[in-house]
């Protein structure tokens, strides 16, 4: 069951409508961020309902000491979190003395509105009371240009009557985090200053595991047009500064509040203050005219580059666009330390740390839409942390390198054992992400230098963790969990031991590239390769000769198994309905697991496995993962199964736009939005990349009138137009290349158009 409060628009995220009981889900909706900083859309003149703050910083987190019950040696020893920084949008409005407040003021002519082209927030509505009506407009940024730097206006302007309006811009640094630990404080304050430039300096409360403590300098300065006067003043955690206006009927008064925020991350602590004074000065020299343009122009070049355009159906259009827009707002690789959090900028469930997910979803759409070096941090990003992996193996016992579930620093900071322990299949998509980086880029330095390090430490882990059954005589992985997490600890996952064969095969065969100092650095033995061989050769994957499908895990079979149409509607999602033991025991899936596999393996598998196995696992999936209905879509296009790649994508691309799961109140679904992307390219348009060759085989959904996007390949530019009959690959940039069009293979030199098959 959907909720759409926004209509649909192809570039905008706007509505005329306040729902005050929806207020955390507008928020969310309307985030923004700059892949350094972000925000909810929460009021700048604040709001005395329901709301959730939020305000972060990318990388600055608080190791909360890990709780549970009963504790398991092995268990992090912390819950890394990302925490609720410095609150620094709030311009208060006062009319005549009275705090202009939403909940409870009467208005008209409300209008929110979040431009995805320029990447701009903005907001109106005229205030009343009694014979007074003031017209308020709120405008926010976060720049692309000067990554440190928000800018926030406000206006007002009398339509009837007289009033003496008080803009009282402040920046807040006593707040809190609702994810958990609540009402608890993770700041200190260190220095707090009321100024031409007012400015507050906070630093995380100290921690027991010797990770870093943050230091964040937040100052700002306003920009306003005679004002009858200014005061500013300051208290624990707050500077603020007043101006004061008396206006009549006709006129206007604007403030402009610029913002800079610097962190430890790159700037030492007692540097802070005249680097932020450096940059409100830079951007108050360039004005705010040319501050907003540079912004929006920023924005322009990233879109060209990456925008799917959809001709006839907005709704679609709207989706992939808003997909985009919120992950380039949380990542666009300019630090090799940073990497996308589930929620990004725009809340605090999950901790705002670092899953799988990047590589096994963001990955492949970054190496389309940008640059080569942006999914090159990531797997920098990746290596780096390798020291991190090593532990996280250690402390279950083991040889080689876990990578974590859940990180910011390579240390696994979960605390929920089944993820902790058992989700081990986590290690496989940070191989796979190595080998789909030297695949579409066809690029192997970093697979002989960097990759082949992660990739033999990931091999010695799972050369270790497996166990040999002599009953069977095969190799197996008990006790895991497999992608699909409504299923603990089960035996022989399919997906978990496909991929770990499939990341010994892989490591062993680029051994056979490397040079003869970096195989001595590894020192990889020759009894380790023939132990990795056998384990190859000998793991057992579940399979099911009468069905002709690979089996989730050992007793999956054995489950009630139905289809999700048997559920009653009231019960969905069903976790926020079943117990947790039911859902367990039941057959219902959360997202792709066995598809998982053969979504990565996709030219291992024949069309009839593939058919056997969606038809078998896609009746049973409730899709309650964000991550689950693209992974669904792309190969339901394959199959042709055009109806159901369309639902799906739908489902994808419009998520959070319409609230599919009930749960996007506390934060958008961030990593999953390159759903709507890989459901069009690599769905509808078939893009595959295999032994060296681009190919397409493109279909125009029913309801569309055709569809076009770029794609960055091999240093090339292209661009894919798909009509009704005919689809059309035009070289943009770069050396003519050969692609191959359904099964015949073409010379791209300009363009080639081929009918629809």
């Amino acid at each position: 069951m959907i909720k759409r409060l926004f209509e649909v628009d192809p570039w905008k995220i706007k509505t005329t409508s306040l729902t005050k009981e929806d207020k955390r889900l507008q928020e969310s909706l309307t985030s923004i961020g700059n892949g350094y900083m972000g925000m909810r859309g929460n009021f700048e003149e604040g709001y005395s309902g329901d709301s959730h703050l939020g305000t972060y910083i990318a990388g600055v987190w608080f190791p909360d000491k890990t709780r549970v019950g009963w504790w398991k040696n092995g268990y992090p020893d912390y819950f890394g979190k990302v925490i609720n920084a410095t609150n620094f949008i709030p311009v208060e409005v006062y009319i005549n003395d009275h705090k202009v407040d939403l909940a409870k003021d009467s208005i008209k002519d409300y209008e929110i509105e979040l431009d995805m082209k320029k990447g701009i927030l903005s907001r109106g509505y005229t205030w009343i009371k009694d014979e007074l009506e003031i017209r308020l407009h709120f405008k926010r940024y976060v720049s692309l240009t000067i990554k440190e730097l928000a800018v926030i206006e406000v206006e007002a302007e009398v339509l009837q009557g007289s009033a003496t309006v008080t803009f009282k811009a402040l920046m807040d640094g006593n707040v809190t985090n609702e994810d958990s630990n609540y009402e608890e404080n993770f700041w200190l304050e260190i220095e707090r200053v009321a100024g031409e430039k007012s400015y507050l300096t906070t630093k995380t409360i100290p921690n027991l595991f010797n990770i870093e403590q943050f230091t964040v300098t937040t100052m700002m300065q306003t920009l306003a047009e005679n004002p009858e006067s200014r005061q500013t003043a300051d208290g624990f955690m707050l500077v603020s500064e007043e101006l004061v206006y008396a206006l009549e009927k006709g006129e206007q008064a604007k403030v402009t509040k610029l913002v800079s925020v610097v962190t430890s991350r790159d700037v030492e602590p007692e540097n802070q203050k005249n680097a932020a004074a450096e940059l409100l000065d830079k951007a108050i020299a360039k004005g705010s005219a040319v501050l907003e343009a540079e912004h929006s122009a920023a924005w322009e070049e990233r879109w060209h580059k990456a925008d799917v355009r959809i001709e006839g159906d907005d709704e679609s259009q709207q989706g992939i666009r808003f997909n985009i827009f919120q992950l380039f707002s949380t990542y666009y690789g300019e630090d090799s330390r940073l990497n996308v959090g589930p929620k990004g900028f725009t809340g605090e469930k999950y901790g705002g740390a670092t899953y799988w997910d990047t590589e096994a979803y963001i990955v492949p759409m970054y190496l389309s839409v940008a640059d080569e070096s942006v999914t090159e941090q990531l797997l920098k990003y990746r290596h780096e942390q390798l020291p991190g992996a090593f532990h996280n193996a250690e402390q279950q016992g083991l040889k080689g390198a876990l990578y974590p579930m859940v990180t910011f620093n390579g240390v696994e900071c979960h605390n929920e054992w089944e993820i902790t322990f058992e989700e081990i299949h986590r290690n496989g998509s940070i191989a796979y992400a190595i080998y789909n980086y030297t695949n579409y880029t066809g690029k192997e330095d970093y697979l002989l230098t960097a990759g082949i390090d992660i990739l033999v430490n990931i091999s010695r882990f799972w050369a270790d963790r497996v166990h040999y059954s002599k009953r069977a005589g095969q190799y197996m992985l008990h006790g895991v969990t497999g992608p699909n997490e409504y299923e603990n600890n089960v035996n022989n996952n399919w997906y978990t031991n496909r991929m770990a064969t499939w990341t010994l095969r892989y490591t062993l065969d680029n051994l056979k590239k490397v040079s003869a100092v970096k195989l001595k650095e590894l020192d990889v033995t020759q009894e380790e390769k023939l132990h990795w061989q056998e384990i190859i050769e000998n793991m057992y994957e579940p399979y099911d000769e009468e069905l002709g499908i690979f089996v989730q895990h050992d007793t999956f079979l054995d489950k009630d198994l139905r289809s999700v149409l048997s559920l009653d509607a009231a019960e969905q999602p069903i976790n926020q309905h079943w117990s947790w033991d039911k859902i367990l025991r039941s057959c219902f899936i959360k997202q792709a697991d066995v598809l998982q596999g053969i979504y990565y393996l996709n030219d291992e598998f024949t069309m009839e496995e593939k058919q056997r196995n969606f038809d078998f696992y896609e009746p049973m999936t409730v899709h309650e993962s964000s991550l689950s209905p693209a992974i669904h879509a792309v190969l339901a296009a394959e199959l042709g199964k055009k109806e159901k790649a369309v639902e799906l994508y739908a489902r994808t691309a419009r998520l959070d736009l319409d609230n599919y799961n009930n749960d996007t109140e506390d934060g958008l679904h961030i990593t999953s939005m390159s759903g709507g992307w890989l459901a069009i390219i690599q769905g509808f348009a078939g893009m595959r990349t295999v032994d060296q060759q681009l190919s397409f085989k493109p279909f125009c959904p029913e309801n569309w009138q055709g569809y076009n996007f770029m794609i960055k390949y091999r240093e090339r530019l292209l661009q894919i137009t798909v009509a009704k009959e005919t689809v059309t690959v035009a070289l943009i940039e770069g050396e003519p290349l050969k692609i191959k069009l359904y099964e015949e293979i073409v010379e791209l030199v300009n363009e080639v158009s081929v009918a629809i098959q």
